[in-house]
């Protein structure tokens, strides 16, 4: 089977308006998430983006079209970047979705594919682009489930992974990991 290289995307343009904070800069272990996020990606894919964000700990791009329309948007910037960098598919996460399962490409082949709890954490092929692009030009709800409809994705059922909205979810999560923390 051909290797098509896959371009590995953080989504980090969200407001955290949840959480009160820049999620992605909050720590869990002493590492911000979008640290976390970015280093799990990089185990998977030939390189990591983070989109909708200026700067971080890897290359940034911003949301197409532009910024505020939520994780559709990070995600189209990064399909039109891997389609121009010869990127055979994009794999994406959000910051806030730490203890990605270990097999996570393997769950989500082949693409199009994102997870059914959290369609942020998808494997989505770069000819996915047109049709991102199409539902953020339209009036239609700019939903990720929408991109999986449109391009006939798979909605995998699997294990929960960590989804942080509220700061207690991160300490919930912190504490599980450091039995030892009695924060």
């Amino acid at each position: 089977m051909a290797h098509f290289p896959i371009l590995g995307v953080v989504l980090a343009g969200g407001k955290s308006q949840r959480f009160g904070s820049d999620k992605a800069l909050a720590s869990l272990g002493g590492t911000p998430l979008i640290v976390h996020a970015v280093e799990a990606l990089s185990g998977w894919c030939d390189h990591v983006v983070i989109t909708g964000r200026m700067a971080g700990p890897a290359p940034c791009l911003p949301d197409w079209p532009h910024a505020d329309m939520g994780p559709l948007a990070g995600l189209t910037a990064a399909l039109r970047f891997a389609a121009d960098e010869g990127y055979g598919a994009v794999l994406s996460c959000g910051v806030d979705s730490p203890g990605l399962p270990a097999n996570l490409p393997g769950l989500l082949a082949p693409a199009p594919a994102c997870l059914a709890d959290q369609p942020v954490i998808g494997l989505w092929p770069t000819s996915a682009c047109a049709a991102a692009e199409s539902i953020l030009k339209g009036s239609s709800r700019h939903s990720m489930y929408a991109l999986a409809e449109a391009i006939g994705a798979r909605l995998v059922n699997a294990s929960p992974s960590a989804n942080i909205n509220f700061p207690q979810d991160l300490a919930d999560i912190d504490r599980l990991q450091d039995p030892g923390n009695e924060a």
